[in-house]
């Protein structure tokens, strides 16, 4: 039997499906949680590429601060992103003002929380994630309609390692982070042809201060240590700086990536997570450095 011919159209049809978008470098950009961490590295790194940058923090101090870094054109404003109002005027302020096609809308604020389910707090638990899942719906919700009438630009949600693996002590983080990735994975399928992308970025263990700003209930290893004391553990361990992180942010979105792994530890447990899907937890209390860090799994069930 005769093979049939490839058509001479299909490799060129592929080559367009895969074709890069245009880079950030000279597009607007917007990024959330900008006074600190990976949303000042992010905003700094975009600032020196020539992106024209609207950014917003509920901390007006950290976030003047970051201002001051700046190179280039920045509208500057604080806001809560739990206000779905706020956020709709500050895009409406955003589109009569960037001076660019908008390249990427970060959804990067976020906080943590520690605490086991039995002793969690539900005000601590709404809180949390308000900030972190209702702060990034609001964001997406808000921006949208701009980036699909130019017909281009990325929606960049911060989800995070713990939206990969559930955690214990972790679980009110986790569910948010789980919840953004669900909700830009369907996005992004919701996308398709539009020239709008949407992207998950998920970020192992970074230098940043949001373990020190969390709130915590108790120590997850039960040694009675204070939150300060857990912050400086947490940072004397992470090896990825907030100015790597948004190396990596920046390269994947310019790359065309629909997930951005940030650090050697955010493969790690994207691995685990596929190699032992009920398991990878037990794997990872037997790496350093999460032996030390994480509280021990509980024994193995007697039938097992």
């Amino acid at each position: 039997m005769a093979r049939a011919r490839p058509q001479a159209g299909r490799p060129a049809a592929r080559r367009a499906r895969r074709a890069q978008p245009p880079p950030l470098a000279g597009r607007a950009a917007v990024i959330t949680g900008a006074g600190s961490g990976i949303g000042r590295a992010l905003a700094i790194r975009l600032s020196g590429h020539g992106c024209p940058l609207a950014i917003v923090d509920a901390d007006e101090e950290a976030l003047e601060e970051t201002a001051t870094a700046l190179g280039g054109p920045a509208l500057v404003r604080k806001l809560d992103v739990r206000d779905r109002q706020g956020q709709l005027a500050f895009a409406a302020e955003v589109a009569g003002w960037a001076p660019a096609p908008l390249g990427a809308v970060f959804n990067n604020a976020g906080v943590a929380l520690s605490s086991t389910v039995a002793e969690a707090s539900p005000e601590d638990d709404e809180w949390l994630l308000s900030v972190n899942f209702d702060g990034v719906v609001h964001g997406v919700r808000a921006f949208l309609p701009v980036l699909l009438a130019q017909g281009s630009g990325a929606i960049v949600n911060t989800s995070s390692v713990f939206g990969l693996a559930g955690i214990p002590h972790q679980s009110a983080y986790c569910a948010s982070k789980f919840a953004v990735r669900g909700f830009t994975e369907s996005l992004r399928h919701e996308l398709a042809g539009t020239g709008v992308r949407a992207i998950t970025v998920h970020p192992g263990g970074v230098k940043t201060n949001i373990v020190r700003h969390g709130r915590m209930h108790s120590d997850p290893r039960g040694l009675g240590r204070s939150r300060e004391e857990i912050a400086d553990e947490f940072e004397s361990r992470v090896r990825t700086t907030p100015e790597r992180a948004a190396e990596i942010i920046h390269r994947g979105v310019d790359a065309g990536k629909a997930r951005i792994l940030v650090g050697p530890d955010a493969y790690l447990f994207d691995a685990l997570t596929r190699i032992a899907p009920t398991h990878y937890y037990r794997l990872l209390t037997m790496l350093p450095p999460f032996r030390d860090a994480a509280p021990a799994p509980p024994p193995p069930p007697s039938d097992h």
